[in-house]
Protein backbone atom coordinates (compact mmCIF):
# COMPACT_ATOMS: atom_id res chain seq x y z
CA UNK A 1 0.00 0.00 0.00
CA UNK A 2 1.11 3.55 -0.63
CA UNK A 3 2.42 5.44 2.41
CA UNK A 4 -0.04 7.92 3.94
CA UNK A 5 2.18 10.90 3.11
CA UNK A 6 2.29 10.02 -0.57
CA UNK A 7 -1.44 9.43 -0.83
CA UNK A 8 -2.14 12.69 1.02
CA UNK A 9 -0.05 14.66 -1.48
CA UNK A 10 -1.70 13.07 -4.51
CA UNK A 11 -5.19 12.27 -3.22
CA UNK A 12 -6.95 14.43 -5.83
CA UNK A 13 -5.18 13.02 -8.88
CA UNK A 14 -4.17 9.42 -8.32
CA UNK A 15 -4.51 6.90 -11.12
CA UNK A 16 -3.44 3.32 -10.36
CA UNK A 17 -3.02 1.08 -13.40
CA UNK A 18 -3.69 -2.42 -12.09
CA UNK A 19 -2.40 -5.34 -14.16
CA UNK A 20 -3.77 -8.29 -12.17
CA UNK A 21 -6.30 -10.69 -13.65
CA UNK A 22 -8.78 -12.70 -11.59
CA UNK A 23 -8.01 -16.07 -13.16
CA UNK A 24 -8.74 -18.00 -9.96
CA UNK A 25 -10.64 -17.49 -6.71
CA UNK A 26 -7.60 -16.52 -4.62
CA UNK A 27 -6.55 -13.86 -7.14
CA UNK A 28 -10.12 -12.53 -7.33
CA UNK A 29 -10.10 -12.13 -3.53
CA UNK A 30 -6.69 -10.44 -3.65
CA UNK A 31 -7.88 -7.95 -6.29
CA UNK A 32 -11.02 -7.23 -4.26
CA UNK A 33 -8.89 -6.52 -1.16
CA UNK A 34 -6.72 -4.10 -3.13
CA UNK A 35 -9.81 -2.31 -4.47
CA UNK A 36 -11.24 -1.99 -0.94
CA UNK A 37 -7.97 -0.54 0.42
CA UNK A 38 -7.80 2.29 -2.11
CA UNK A 39 -9.27 5.68 -1.22
CA UNK A 40 -12.58 6.24 -3.01
CA UNK A 41 -11.18 9.34 -4.78
CA UNK A 42 -8.65 7.26 -6.68
CA UNK A 43 -9.38 6.36 -10.26
CA UNK A 44 -8.21 2.86 -11.11
CA UNK A 45 -7.63 1.58 -14.61
CA UNK A 46 -7.56 -2.20 -14.72
CA UNK A 47 -5.42 -3.06 -17.71
CA UNK A 48 -3.71 -6.45 -17.69
CA UNK A 49 -2.21 -6.21 -21.20
CA UNK A 50 -2.21 -2.72 -22.75
CA UNK A 51 -0.05 -0.91 -20.20
CA UNK A 52 1.05 1.65 -22.76
CA UNK A 53 -2.60 2.66 -23.36
CA UNK A 54 -3.24 2.91 -19.61
CA UNK A 55 -0.27 5.25 -19.18
CA UNK A 56 -1.14 7.50 -22.13
CA UNK A 57 -4.80 7.53 -21.10
CA UNK A 58 -4.06 9.01 -17.67
CA UNK A 59 -4.74 12.74 -17.30
CA UNK A 60 -1.56 14.84 -17.42
CA UNK A 61 -2.00 15.94 -13.80
CA UNK A 62 -2.65 12.41 -12.49
CA UNK A 63 0.04 10.68 -10.46
CA UNK A 64 0.06 7.11 -11.81
CA UNK A 65 1.06 3.93 -10.06
CA UNK A 66 1.58 0.81 -12.15
CA UNK A 67 0.82 -2.24 -10.03
CA UNK A 68 2.59 -4.31 -11.21
CA UNK A 69 5.11 -5.11 -13.91
CA UNK A 70 5.52 -8.67 -12.62
CA UNK A 71 1.90 -9.54 -13.40
CA UNK A 72 1.95 -7.60 -16.66
CA UNK A 73 4.91 -9.66 -17.92
CA UNK A 74 3.22 -12.89 -16.74
CA UNK A 75 -0.01 -11.89 -18.51
CA UNK A 76 1.82 -11.25 -21.78
CA UNK A 77 3.80 -14.48 -21.49
CA UNK A 78 0.57 -16.36 -20.82
CA UNK A 79 -0.70 -15.10 -24.16
CA UNK A 80 2.53 -16.24 -25.81
CA UNK A 81 3.76 -12.75 -26.66
CA UNK A 82 7.39 -13.16 -27.78
CA UNK A 83 10.04 -12.02 -25.31
CA UNK A 84 11.52 -9.43 -27.67
CA UNK A 85 8.07 -7.88 -28.11
CA UNK A 86 7.57 -7.75 -24.33
CA UNK A 87 10.94 -6.02 -23.93
CA UNK A 88 10.12 -3.50 -26.66
CA UNK A 89 6.72 -2.78 -25.13
CA UNK A 90 8.30 -2.37 -21.69
CA UNK A 91 10.83 0.12 -23.04
CA UNK A 92 8.03 2.06 -24.76
CA UNK A 93 5.82 2.07 -21.64
CA UNK A 94 8.76 3.19 -19.49
CA UNK A 95 9.53 5.99 -21.93
CA UNK A 96 5.89 7.10 -21.93
CA UNK A 97 5.84 7.08 -18.12
CA UNK A 98 9.09 9.06 -17.91
CA UNK A 99 7.69 11.77 -20.20
CA UNK A 100 4.49 12.29 -18.19
CA UNK A 101 4.16 15.73 -16.56
CA UNK A 102 3.01 14.19 -13.26
CA UNK A 103 4.85 11.40 -11.47
CA UNK A 104 4.67 7.68 -12.11
CA UNK A 105 5.61 4.94 -9.66
CA UNK A 106 6.01 1.36 -10.78
CA UNK A 107 5.72 -1.72 -8.58
CA UNK A 108 7.56 -4.86 -9.61
CA UNK A 109 9.32 -7.83 -8.07
CA UNK A 110 13.00 -8.69 -8.02
CA UNK A 111 12.86 -12.37 -8.85
CA UNK A 112 16.47 -12.77 -9.93
CA UNK A 113 17.90 -12.86 -6.41
CA UNK A 114 16.29 -16.21 -5.58
CA UNK A 115 17.41 -19.66 -6.63
CA UNK A 116 17.54 -20.54 -10.32
CA UNK A 117 14.17 -22.18 -11.08
CA UNK A 118 14.10 -25.82 -12.12
CA UNK A 119 11.95 -25.33 -15.23
CA UNK A 120 12.28 -23.48 -18.51
CA UNK A 121 9.15 -21.32 -18.17
CA UNK A 122 10.12 -20.03 -14.72
CA UNK A 123 13.70 -19.30 -15.85
CA UNK A 124 12.40 -17.49 -18.93
CA UNK A 125 10.03 -15.42 -16.76
CA UNK A 126 12.77 -14.56 -14.27
CA UNK A 127 15.17 -13.48 -17.01
CA UNK A 128 12.54 -11.55 -18.97
CA UNK A 129 11.27 -9.70 -15.90
CA UNK A 130 14.87 -8.75 -15.08
CA UNK A 131 15.27 -7.16 -18.52
CA UNK A 132 11.89 -5.39 -18.20
CA UNK A 133 12.82 -4.07 -14.74
CA UNK A 134 16.16 -2.81 -16.10
CA UNK A 135 14.39 -1.01 -18.96
CA UNK A 136 12.12 0.78 -16.50
CA UNK A 137 15.06 1.55 -14.22
CA UNK A 138 17.00 3.07 -17.11
CA UNK A 139 14.09 5.37 -17.99
CA UNK A 140 13.41 6.40 -14.39
CA UNK A 141 14.67 9.49 -12.60
CA UNK A 142 14.93 7.47 -9.37
CA UNK A 143 14.88 3.77 -8.58
CA UNK A 144 14.39 2.15 -5.19
CA UNK A 145 14.09 -1.33 -3.77
CA UNK A 146 11.69 -1.88 -0.88
CA UNK A 147 12.81 -4.58 1.55
CA UNK A 148 11.10 -5.21 4.89
CA UNK A 149 9.17 -1.96 4.53
CA UNK A 150 12.35 0.09 3.97
CA UNK A 151 13.22 1.96 0.78
CA UNK A 152 16.76 1.46 -0.48
CA UNK A 153 17.75 3.97 -3.18
CA UNK A 154 19.52 2.28 -6.09
CA UNK A 155 22.32 3.88 -8.08
CA UNK A 156 23.14 3.24 -11.70
CA UNK A 157 26.50 1.56 -12.32
CA UNK A 158 27.73 4.80 -13.94
CA UNK A 159 27.00 6.75 -10.74
CA UNK A 160 28.86 4.24 -8.59
CA UNK A 161 31.93 4.04 -10.82
CA UNK A 162 32.03 7.80 -11.47
CA UNK A 163 32.39 8.55 -7.76
CA UNK A 164 35.10 5.88 -7.25
CA UNK A 165 34.87 5.69 -3.50
CA UNK A 166 37.37 2.87 -3.27
CA UNK A 167 35.68 0.60 -5.78
CA UNK A 168 38.54 0.63 -8.28
CA UNK A 169 41.46 1.91 -6.25
CA UNK A 170 43.09 0.70 -3.05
Amino acid sequence: MVPAAASRDWRRSWGPAATGEALDEEMAERIQRHRAERPPEWTTVEEPLELERAITGAPDDAFVIVDCLSLWVANLMGREVPGDEIIARAAEAASLAARRPAGTVVVTNEVGSAIVPDNVLARRYRDLLGVVNAAWGSAAARVGLVVAGRLLPLSSPEEVWRKDEGWTTN
